[in-house]
C-alpha cells in the first residue's frame, strides 16, 4: 500500500507567464483540499499573499512531495537537491518534450487527485557525481541526472582526451568531447549525439564521443558500477569544461583528470500516475509509429 501525500511543495520555472498561471491553480486546488502548501522562494512572488516561501532544502525536508511545474531543466535542477531527501517528486509540463513531467498543464487535478490517494507508482533514477582532479587533487565537483559531459566551452573544436574504465585504457580519443550518460538522460543530449536509448531500470551508462575524428568509434554501454575516468591531454591549449545536465559547469585545464561515476548516496524518486508506460512516453515525445494491428 502506498502513502498518501499531506505536504506538498511547489516548484516552478521564474517570470514564466504560463508556469506561473500552472502554479497559482496548484496552490490553490492543493489548499482547497487541505493540504500543507511551501512554495519555492524563487516563484512564491508571483503567486500573491499567504505563500509559505521557503527554499528548495526546506521542501525537501519538510514535505511529503514536491511538484515541479516546467520542463525537463526544471525537473533536472530541482532533482539534483531533492535527491538528497526521501521525496516523491512528479512533474507538470510547461517544456517542449518532457520526459520527466507525467501531468498536463490544463488537466492535472484527476490524475494528481489520485497520486494524493496513494494511487500512484513509484520509480527511482540514480545520479552520477563527477570530479576533476588536477595533479591530485579533487578541485571541483557536482551531481548530475542526465549527463556529464567533457567539451572545449563555448566555440566547439576537437579536444584530445584518454578514456579508462575502472583504470583499465579503453582508447584515446580526438573529439569535440565525450558524453557520460544515464539512462535517464540517454533521451537527452546523447540521443542527440547518436546514442542507444537505455531503459530506466538498466544498471548501466553509456559513454557517447562528440564527432570524433574517426570512422570506427561507437558509443558504448558500461556496467553502472563502473568509474570512468577522462585524461585531458596536456598539448590541449586552453581551458575545458565539464557540464552537469547543461546547468552546472566544472573548469577543466589542460592534463586534469575528470573522474565520473555513479553516485551512491543519492537517488531520484520520481511518482508517476498509475498505467505510467515508458514505450507510450517514447512513442508519443518521439513520434513514433502507433500499432498496425
Amino acid at each position: 500500500m502506498t502513502a498518501e501525500f499531506h505536504t506538498i511543495g511547489l516548484i516552478g520555472k521564474p517570470h514564466h507567464q504560463g508556469t506561473t498561471q500552472t502554479l497559482k491553480r496548484l496552490m490553490h486546488w492543493l489548499q482547497a483540499r487541505h493540504h500543507q502548501v511551501l512554495v519555492e522562494e524563487r516563484v512564491a512572488t508571483e503567486l500573491g499573499q499567504g505563500v509559505e516561501a521557503v527554499d528548495l532544502l526546506e521542501i525537501g525536508e519538510r514535505c511529503d512531495l514536491a511538484i515541479v511545474v516546467g520542463g525537463d531543466g526544471n525537473m533536472l535542477g530541482a532533482a539534483r537537491v531533492l535527491a538528497k531527501y526521501d521525496i516523491g517528486v512528479i512533474g507538470v509540463n510547461r517544456g517542449h518534450l518532457g520526459f520527466l513531467t507525467d501531468l498536463p498543464p490544463d488537466a492535472f487535478e484527476e490524475s494528481l487527485s489520485k497520486v494524493l490517494k496513494g494511487e500512484y507508482e513509484t520509480e527511482h533514477r540514480f545520479l552520477l557525481e563527477a570530479e576533476v582532479h588536477r595533479h591530485g587533487e579533487l578541485k571541483a565537483s557536482n551531481t548530475a541526472v542526465n549527463e556529464a559531459v567533457l567539451h572545449p566551452g563555448k566555440i566547439a573544436h576537437m579536444i584530445e582526451y584518454e578514456v579508462y574504465i575502472d583504470d583499465q585504457f579503453m582508447y584515446s580519443q580526438r573529439a569535440d568531447g565525450m558524453i557520460v550518460s544515464t539512462p535517464t538522460g540517454s533521451t537527452a543530449y546523447a540521443l542527440s549525439a547518436g546514442g542507444a536509448i537505455l531503459t530506466p531500470n538498466l544498471e548501466a551508462l553509456i559513454l557517447v564521443p562528440m564527432f570524433p575524428h574517426t570512422l570506427s568509434c561507437r558509443p558504448i554501454v558500461v556496467d553502472a558500477k563502473s568509474t570512468i575516468k577522462l585524461v585531458v591531454s596536456p598539448d590541449n591549449g586552453e581551458t575545458l569544461e565539464v557540464g552537469c545536465d547543461g546547468h552546472v559547469t566544472l573548469a577543466v585545464m589542460p592534463g586534469d583528470e575528470i573522474i565520473i561515476r555513479r553516485n551512491t548516496s543519492e537517488q531520484l524518486k520520481l511518482i508517476h500516475p498509475k498505467g505510467y508506460n515508458y514505450f507510450h512516453v517514447l512513442r508519443h515525445k518521439l513520434g513514433w509509429g502507433s500499432k498496425l494491428f
